[in-house]
This record gives C-alpha cells, structure tokens and sequence, in this order.
C-alpha cells in the first residue's frame, strides 16, 4: 500500500531534543510569574486553571506557580500547563524572543512531500497551539502552509495504540497509508500495532539500534 500520509512527532524528530527543555521549559518558568496577570485576561485561563485544580491541590496563584515549576522540572504532560506554555511561548515568538530549531532536512522533505502529493501532520505531546507556533516561527521561516493537521495527547497518549487508530479516522485514512517518524521506539511500537508504516529517526550521530522499525538519519530520500 503506497504511503499517502506523513505524521511525524516533533521533539528528536524534526527538532533538536534539547530545545524544549533547553529553551521553551526554562523560558516559561523565567516568565511565568511576570505574565500572570496577563494571563488572567485570556478566555482559556480558567480552563487551565481547572485543569490544574484536577491534578493538584493548588487553589492560589502561588500554589499555581509552584505546581507548574514542579510540573515543568518533571517534564509532567499535563494539559493545564500546556496551555498556559503554548500562551506564554505565543508571546515569546512574536516578541522574536524565540526562533523554533528545526533540522535541516526538514524544510525539503516537507517541499518535496507536498510535491508528492502526501499530506503533512503532526502529533506531539506539546499542545497544538504549541506545534503551531514552532512551525510558525522556525528558524527557515514558516512551515504551516505544509502542515494538514495537528494532533495532540487531547486525542490520546502517544504509546497506546488507540490514539493511533482515531488519528487514521480523523485523517479518513487507511492505516497502512499512514508513515509514522518518532524518535520513540514505545510510539513506533504503538502505532504499527495500529497498522500504521513506521520509521524511527536517530539524530545527533547516535548509534544506530537494532529496531522493528525502518531506522533513518534523516528524512532526505524517505
């Protein structure tokens, strides 16, 4: 079955690893407490507020800004403190304050995709708000123009295989027309028992594993 479909992660698949917790995690907890007013005025800060409230027992804006802090220093998937980074990150792009790191080969894999006639979308553990705004404003300019669809853990966890068979309905898809790229062998894993094709990527000159999956350096030539 010929690939129709190209959904790949982001963080150590088109983008370097470290620039989450290197860059976009220290830069909302520097400015976190400082935008917190601002924040207040943003239709989904009750949302996350609530969404905080059901995962801790903070009820103030210090308790707040404590359990985000933690929640970032534990790298915590948690879905208020997604949406509180993806508004903050917002500011930080438009301010220029924040370039999005994308690999090289990623700008003309997506070229050559598009040309292909494939369809590129995304599924991160980040917001989809967040992944927007990367391709936004990377550093080779603005790649949602590429970009069908976002998905993130609001459709499910990337290492269970049922978020892999609602991605194939919401692409109206078949899921062998589907490549999966991560850099995650538990994700790959989950996806191909969705039947799903899948190829992880190994950057930064790692070693290459021995792996079920179709194992790449980069996207040129897929």
């Amino acid at each position: 079955m010929s690939i129709k479909h190209i959904l790949t992660d982001i963080e150590g698949t088109t983008t370097k690893i470290t620039f989450v917790s290197e860059v976009l995690f220290p830069y909302f907890v520097e400015h976190l407490e400082e935008e917190w007013e601002d924040l207040r005025s943003w239709e989904q800060f009750d949302v996350a507020i609530n969404e905080i409230e059901k995962d801790s027992a903070a009820r103030s804006k210090e308790a707040y800004i404590e359990q985000l802090k933690t929640w970032v220093r534990e790298d915590v998937k948690q879905t208020g403190l997604k949406r509180l980074q993806g508004k903050i990150w917002e500011k930080g792009y438009f301010k220029s304050e924040l370039k999005a790191h994308l690999y090289a080969d990623v700008p003309k894999a997506f070229e050559d995709w598009k040309k292909q006639g494939l369809s590129i979308n995304i599924y991160s553990s980040g917001s989809v708000q967040a992944q927007k705004l990367l391709f936004a404003h990377s550093i080779y300019g603005d790649l949602t123009p590429m970009i069908s669809q976002y998905f993130d853990t609001k459709i499910g966890h990337k290492r269970e295989e049922k978020s892999y068979h609602e991605i194939t309905k919401a692409l109206a898809a078949r899921a062998e027309e589907i490549l999966f790229f991560s850099d995650i062998e538990e994700e790959l894993d989950a996806a191909k028992a969705a039947g799903m094709q899948t190829s992880l990527l190994v950057r930064e000159n790692q070693d290459l594993p021995k792996s079920e999956h179709k194992v790449l350096r980069n996207f040129i030539g897929v």
